[in-house]
């Protein structure tokens, strides 16, 4: 699978869009690739972090986020499990489940119901060991400061309007990835 070619079919025109998405992209694959590196006893699938975090963001555009020049109609928490409906699509069912599974520190169905958040009503917490690193890595890099690498701290910060499960999940990534 090459990441970019699925990244230009969704975002063909070179613009503002595009650029953001693919330099937090990029960013995440680095970061989630420098952990595997450092962390060879996990066993990481490197070729599919590179993928999975390229893609991870692919349903923004379907989002309305006018700071980050996306214009949809759904709500930006929305773009996980869109982009997973993409990634389906297409073929990529694995891809797919990175793209609905990195929202937050992932999204239990128990945190979805009791916030009453606009998507799909099923669990969406990241799984296999390359979703987790792929989540991990997000929560380092916002679209808005493209060329700023959050501390642990403001990351963990960031993560404050989910609750404490995904608090605790962050906490067990530092211990495991950092």
């Amino acid at each position: 699978m090459n990441p970019l070619d699925v990244i230009h079919k969704y975002y063909p025109e070179d613009n503002e869009l595009r650029r953001i998405l693919l330099t937090h992209s990029r960013s995440v694959a680095d970061k989630a690739l420098d952990i595997a590196r450092r962390h060879p006893e996990l066993g990481l699938d490197q070729d599919f972090l590179y993928e999975g975090a390229m893609v991870h963001d692919i349903g923004i555009f379907l989002t309305d986020a006018d700071g980050i020049c996306c214009f949809g109609d759904k709500p930006y928490i929305c773009h996980g499990y869109l982009g997973a409906d993409l990634m389906r699509a297409e073929g990529f069912p694995r891809h797919a489940l990175v793209c609905e599974r990195h929202t937050g520190a992932g999204l239990s169905l128990q945190q979805i119901l009791a916030q009453h958040l606009p998507v799909p009503h099923r669990e969406m917490v990241p799984v296999s060991l390359e979703e987790q690193v792929i989540c991990f890595a997000d929560k380092f890099y916002s679209k808005t400061r493209l060329t700023e690498e959050k501390s642990v701290a403001k990351a963990r910060k960031s993560l404050e309007k989910y609750g404490a499960e995904g608090l605790q999940r962050f906490d067990r990534w530092c211990k495991l990835f950092l």
